[in-house]
């Protein structure tokens, strides 16, 4: 903060008015700097608003000590939860200075931290445009970029095929007469913009992302249609008649559908459109101009399925583990992952995932044939509108092949009219993903060929719903004919079809009243599931807390039970415990694993009730006394300081500190996290994990390149949309698998940077790297990932099959070739969370 304090500027301005304002700005001047000094900052920035809204000559004089007092009031109104007066602070800054990065970038920061993410990024992306290289923004607008644009606008718009039946589909009903057009979702405005070059007189398209809005308009105009065709800012479901367009249209097209064909809200939209925005169908059999008629493109959509075993799906949405690292986990606790479905669930969640089948790592197997799930007419409104209240349909499917039950895999095929189709199959080279629905429940999740998978399909909520799946099994004495697939073949079967409901649903476990259901994101089932890792955290505990009192800790730790009565028995209780933190990010039961290591008081930072729950009951069922485990965020007043020491008079044996996001990249702030860590541990204590090595490897992949950036106008059939959306492209990819990512390696695996949390002399924020190339190609990308060191022995791989962290790539923005034997340098720079990697060739 700047201490000198500014005098204002003579203006050619003359008279007691100018004295007076002179007088004014000057007592303010010193009032502002008093209140610095008192910390009273609100009041201090009031008075800097006064001096700048009557001398503005003064901003450049001012600017620093500005900003200072801004960011350190609004620190307070965020800690006061005043959330309008926060926001309202920054407005008045950006009016008073517009082009300030710094002020821009701190704007986003707070409105991401409350939630509002689009208005974040957009900020950080202004902050950016302003200074190219303010790391702080560039940062920020990377890690939310995809909130502004989805990553899959541009593997879209790189999928030639889907763009060229789009394109043929919409040619044909425009040159048949449908020459009025409504795009719902209009995304880039590529569909508007084949409507309008086929003919169509009147084109309309809503959008309601405004960072997609905006988009289109700059494509519109860019590709010089803004005279023809006409952008709306709203929901289709906001359109009325003729306030935003003047009358009704005879075709409406759109691409509002997910990997679950409904999620995006299409039969919504699509029922407004046919009830209040499109002419009435054409019926059957008549005849005449299209223009006097209505029609969706697409016309219509058939939804398939099929059961299959794969152990990646598992291991990320269903506990498979009895006990981590010897910690029994108790049957009286049910672990969910969010893409499980209640049927009775209150609350409407996307009842499934989504996966690039073709590219799951470790395959999967096909237990049963590829069947219809069920049909959707788009051109039919009764029928649009019983979806959402037609009885789920019971369908039951032979299986074919012996295998673990563990998801029911589903894509579609969409029909755009009677000649031109879309299908997003997993054995079809397309730029979807698809819809996975995890299986949980059953009492055996072993089938084999005899046995039927049944389930219960519905579109409830606008979400097509996969529910009840049970296994009727082959073993009952009871012959059930061949596949029924449908309710109405069921009701044929009359009072037989209702015994072998009943027999399947012995096949799914009820929950029982006194269990406790436990949500996990898929990331925290795969860390509850890698053994490893737990079992590598556990032995590297009882290395320091043995090196720490030797004499305590006996080499028999082994059996949950026995630690216990050692750690209760009367001679332990005596003396001091160790204390144990961990801040890792969600659901960790390593603080359980630590109070198993003997006197220890562990101290978990879960903030959800339910996990809280969930760790007591694991206690309970582990014999542990009741006041083992402590909730450390319920001791610590401010979430944010959250590292802090155990008591006033001691400190911490071990640190466990997040270091890697699950995406593949490295925690923000975490060398601060460090820093402070490393002076709230005892003598001879340890952060975990002790370092961490990166390690990157050059590869030519031309899938990274196309889902990274539109690829030219030739992809786009021509139209000049790349330089518009690239812009929204960021240099690194997450959530990557590298074991499944179509790429050839170039080189070796080689280190790339050392982040040290014990040792913090030993890191350098810049490197340079040699790497030589063993094989020639084109290098397109350098995906990334960590060994991490609890010890010097004892590492974790986050590339490794038990992983449940992924793998991030920097991809470059201009490939070149290369040839092996060649040496190149790569210049690696740490700034924050933030790894950036530039070639010297």
């Amino acid at each position: 903060m700047p201490n000198s304090r500014p005098r204002p500027r003579q203006g050619p301005r003359s008279g007691a008015g100018a004295a007076g304002r002179d007088e004014l700005v000057s007592q303010s001047l010193q009032s502002a700097e008093h209140c610095l000094g008192a910390q009273d900052f609100g009041t201090a920035y009031a008075h800097y608003l006064l001096v700048l809204s009557l001398a503005p000559e003064l901003k450049d004089d001012v600017k620093e000590t500005f900003q200072y007092t801004l960011f350190r009031w609004a620190e307070e109104l965020d800690a006061l939860s005043r959330t309008q007066d926060l926001l309202g602070c920054y407005e008045q800054a950006m009016e008073l200075f517009p082009d300030d990065e710094v002020i821009c970038n701190s704007m986003g920061e707070h409105l991401f931290r409350m939630g509002f993410r689009d208005e974040a990024a957009g900020y950080f992306r202004k902050a950016v445009k302003l200074n190219p290289d303010f790391s702080d923004a560039k940062e920020n607008f990377y890690r939310v970029a995809n909130w502004l644009v989805e990553r899959w606008h541009f593997i879209m718009l790189n999928d030639t095929k889907r763009n060229t039946i789009y394109n043929a589909a919409i040619q044909k009903a425009v040159c048949l007469g449908s020459k009025s057009v409504l795009d719902i979702g209009a995304g880039t405005g590529i569909l508007s913009m084949f409507a309008k070059k086929a003919g169509a007189h009147s084109v309309y398209a809503c959008e309601l992302s405004k960072t997609m809005f905006e988009l289109a308009c700059d494509v519109v105009a860019a590709n010089k249609m803004e005279a023809g065709i006409q952008l709306l800012h709203m929901k289709s479901l906001d359109i009325e008649i003729p306030k935003h367009i003047p009358e009704r249209v005879s075709l409406v097209v759109t691409e509002t559908v997910d990997a679950g064909l409904f999620g995006e809200g299409i039969v919504e939209s699509l029922i407004h459109a046919w009830e209040h925005l499109l002419l009435q169908p054409k019926t059957k059999g008549e005849n005449g101009n299209c223009e006097k008629y209505g029609k969706v493109i697409p016309a219509s959509a058939v939804i398939f399925g099929m059961a299959v075993e794969c152990a990646e799906i598992r291991r990320h949405h269903r506990v498979g583990i009895k006990d981590v690292a010897g910690i029994c986990l108790p049957t009286n606790v049910k672990f969910q992952s969010p893409a499980y479905s209640s049927v009775d669930a209150e609350e409407t969640v996307e009842p499934y995932t989504t996966e690039k089948m073709s590219r799951v790592p470790g395959g999967y197997l096909a237990l049963t044939e590829c069947f219809e799930i069920m049909t959707v007419d788009f051109n039919n409104l009764q029928e649009l509108k019983s979806l959402a209240t037609k009885k789920p349909d019971k369908i039951g499917i032979p299986v074919i092949k012996e295998g673990v039950l563990d998801a029911i895999v589903v894509w579609f095929e969409l029909q755009l009219d009677d000649e031109h189709s879309l299908s997003t199959s997993p054995s079809e080279e397309t730029c979807w993903e698809q819809a996975v629905y995890p299986v949980h429940d059953l009492a055996d999740y072993w089938i084999k060929p005899g046995d039927q998978v049944m389930m219960e399909v519905s579109c409830q909520d606008c979400y097509l719903r996969i529910q009840s799946i049970s296994v009727f099994s082959s073993d009952h004495e009871m012959d059930v004919g061949t596949s029924f697939t449908k309710s109405k073949d069921l009701l044929s079967l009359g009072n037989e079809a209702e015994l072998c409901s009943a027999l399947a649903n012995l096949q799914t476990s009820t929950p029982d009243s006194a269990e406790q259901i436990c949500v996990l994101e898929s990331t925290e089932i795969a860390l509850l599931n890698n053994v490893p890792y737990h079992e590598g955290f556990k032995t590297a505990m009882r290395k320091v807390l043995s090196s720490l009192t030797p004499e305590k800790l006996g080499q028999a730790m082994d059996t949950q039970c026995q630690n216990n009565e050692i750690n209760c028995g009367s001679g332990q209780n005596d003396s001091e415990p160790f204390y144990v933190l961990d801040v890792s990010e969600g659901f960790s039961v390593l603080p359980i694993i630590a109070g198993a290591l003997g006197q220890v008081k562990p101290y978990s930072s879960v903030e959800k009730d339910q996990h809280r729950i969930t760790l007591d009951l694991i206690s309970e069922a582990n014999h542990f006394p009741k006041e083992t485990l402590e909730f450390w965020l319920k001791h610590v007043e401010d979430e944010s300081a959250v590292l802090q020491r155990p008591k006033s008079d001691k400190l911490w044996s071990i640190i466990i500190l997040d270091v890697i996001e699950p995406s593949g990249l490295i925690q923000q702030e975490i060398m601060e996290k460090a820093a402070i860590s490393r002076c709230l541990l005892q003598s001879g204590g340890k952060i975990f994990p002790q370092y961490v090595l990166m390690f990157g490897l050059l590869v030519e992949s031309q899938t990274l390149v196309e889902e990274s950036a539109v690829q030219g106008a030739e992809r786009t059939l021509g139209f000049n949309i790349a330089p518009f959306i690239n812009q929204f492209q960021v240099p690194i990819r997450v959530f990557l698998d590298l074991s499944s990512l179509p790429c050839i390696p170039l080189s070796q695996p080689v280190e790339l940077l050392r982040l040290d949390l014990m040792t913090p002399y030993l890191n350098t924020s810049n490197r340079e790297v040699k790497v030589r190339i063993c094989k020639s190609g084109q290098v397109t990308a350098i995906p990334f990932w960590y060994h991490m060191y609890l010890d010097d022995e004892i590492m974790l791989d986050t590339s490794s099959e038990a992983s449940h962290w992924k793998q991030a790539a920097v991809v470059l923005d201009h490939p070149f070739r290369v040839e092996m034997g060649d040496e190149l340098v790569l210049h690696v720079q740490h700034h924050k969370s933030n790894v950036s990697i530039t070639v010297k060739q």
